[in-house]
């Protein structure tokens, strides 16, 4: 599982699991709105992190982010972590 704490949105961390094909499994978000953010995980689950992390890059609402902008920096933050642990 892969853990990252938000910024800027009411949701406080998103957490999830990629699997070896590269498609996101498991996704949660803590806090935030209920409702929306179990419809954006139901719609995530199963899809290749690389087209959801361009999907959802730059989806503003408050602050200049979103929890969907928040999603598409935490992939990118897990893509980052997978180079670095190879490194």
């Amino acid at each position: 599982m892969f853990t990252y704490y938000t910024s800027g949105t009411c949701s406080r961390q998103i957490i999830f699991d990629v699997d070896e094909n590269k498609n996101i499994h498991h996704l949660k978000f803590i806090g935030g709105c209920s409702g929306n953010l179990q419809g954006i995980a139901r719609l995530a689950e199963g899809k290749n992190i690389d087209e959801v992390e361009r999907l959802l890059a730059g989806v503003k609402c408050r602050n200049n982010t979103s929890c969907p902008d928040q999603l598409s920096k935490a992939i990118t933050a897990y893509k980052k972590s997978i180079q670095e642990n190879k490194a």
